[in-house]
């Protein structure tokens, strides 16, 4: 890959630049020649009234803001390598999308500086590396120079590597903060929209229906022109786990829903016992691991597993198992009831500690308590095919 340094002034590098809003993206510079956000790169990420400010802070001190990269398509055309977010900050303040503090401590938009600020502003020089190369060259770069800074997630790499009119329109759905859809996903689905944790998500949950990686899928999808599946896909499952579960408790945020929707979405379920039985989870104070309710219902109550319920502490197993295994010597039979009431060579064996498991006699899924009063002490065999009986 070859490469060029030049310099522009910020004057040239916001000339003809377009915000916009609504998707978070700067679009435009160097009069239009420059695509500030192509394809590949991320959402706008500097707009916190930190980062941002720290940028045009660094112009008025006169400090340097770091190299940028361009990619050069064609002699009047050119991509933003590295560097957007710093471009995108200076365009906004040139067009009073937001303010800094001056010396005073007054709020201040470039509108309203002095001439002789704006003027150090739009006169600072900036250093560009125009790079030419294939698109894997290219694409190879962009992902070394963005380790510095704020590194890029797993998925932004994959938009980078797969950037098509597949990834355009996935980001449009799935990163746009002002799709008015979030706010019934947000149920569902954890994570920073513009970070593209929900595209994240909505493809993991299409390609693991499929029985593919999020990459392959991409890989297969790259130059549709559509993204009707994923949609579909992503809101059917959104709908489904709405209709199963009226009210939406935090934990439910971040499941693997995807998974649990092609698990289980041809069972029938009635919404008001799931709403109650849920309540009822959520009162009790033997469930270790709310967000394992909702498997535990759906499943049918039977994986006790998923709820983390407590356990027996270890004074009361050494307990119970004193007491059973002197009550057992005493009988000529086993310490462990099952095999006590078999017929078979282990009827009298004595068991220790470590090979035995604390069961509660009643199932905690029909009532039983973890207290003393309800614990036996069984071989690991027996135990295990006990189950939740």
């Amino acid at each position: 890959m070859k490469t060029t340094l030049r310099t522009y002034t910020v004057r040239e590098m916001v000339d003809g630049f377009v915000y916009n809003e609504l998707e978070g993206k700067g679009l435009f510079g160097l009069s239009g020649k420059l695509a500030i956000q192509p394809e590949y790169q991320r959402n706008y990420l500097y707009a916190d009234g930190k980062r941002d400010v720290a940028v045009i802070d660094s112009l008025l001190k006169g400090y340097p803001l770091g190299l940028f990269y361009f990619n050069d398509v064609t002699k009047d055309k050119h991509e933003v390598l590295d560097g957007q977010q710093r471009i995108t900050s200076v365009g906004r303040f040139i067009t009073d999308k937001f303010a800094i503090l001056d010396e005073n401590g007054h709020r201040q938009i470039f509108s309203s500086l002095t001439a002789d600020k704006k003027a150090k502003i739009m006169e600072s020089e900036l250093l560009v590396y125009h790079c030419n190369g294939t698109e894997s060259e290219i694409k190879e770069w962009f992902k070394t120079i963005n380790i510095a800074g704020i590194p890029l997630n797993e998925q932004e790499l994959l938009n980078a590597i797969y950037s098509g009119p597949f990834v355009t329109l996935a980001k449009a759905e799935f990163s746009n903060s002002f799709n008015h859809r979030i706010q019934k996903w947000v149920d569902f689905v954890k994570g920073n929209v513009k970070r593209q944790d929900y595209l994240a998500t909505a493809l993991s949950w299409v390609a693991q229906s499929k029985g593919l990686e999020t990459d392959q899928y991409m890989a297969a999808h790259r130059f549709d022109d559509n993204i009707n599946e994923l949609k579909i896909y992503f809101n059917t499952v959104i709908e489904w786990a709405s209709g199963v579960f009226r009210s939406k408790p935090p934990e439910m945020q971040g499941l693997e829903w995807g998974r649990l929707y092609e698990t289980y979405h041809k069972q029938s379920y009635n919404p008001s016992k799931v709403e109650e039985t849920v309540e009822r989870l959520y009162d009790d104070d033997y469930v270790r691991r709310r967000s394992g309710i909702f498997e535990y219902v759906l499943g049918g109550e039977t994986d006790t597993r998923l709820l983390e319920v407590r356990v027996f502490d270890n004074a009361t197993k050494k307990a119970v198992y004193e007491q059973q295994t002197d009550e057992a010597k005493s009988k000529g039979v086993s310490n462990c009831p099952y095999c006590a009431a078999g017929h078979d060579a282990g009827k009298n064996k004595i068991w220790a500690i470590k090979d035995m498991d604390a069961d509660h006699v009643t199932a905690w899924s029909k009532g039983g308590t973890t207290d003393i009063k309800n614990c036996q002490m069984l071989c690991k065999p027996h135990n295990q095919a006990k189950g939740n009986k």
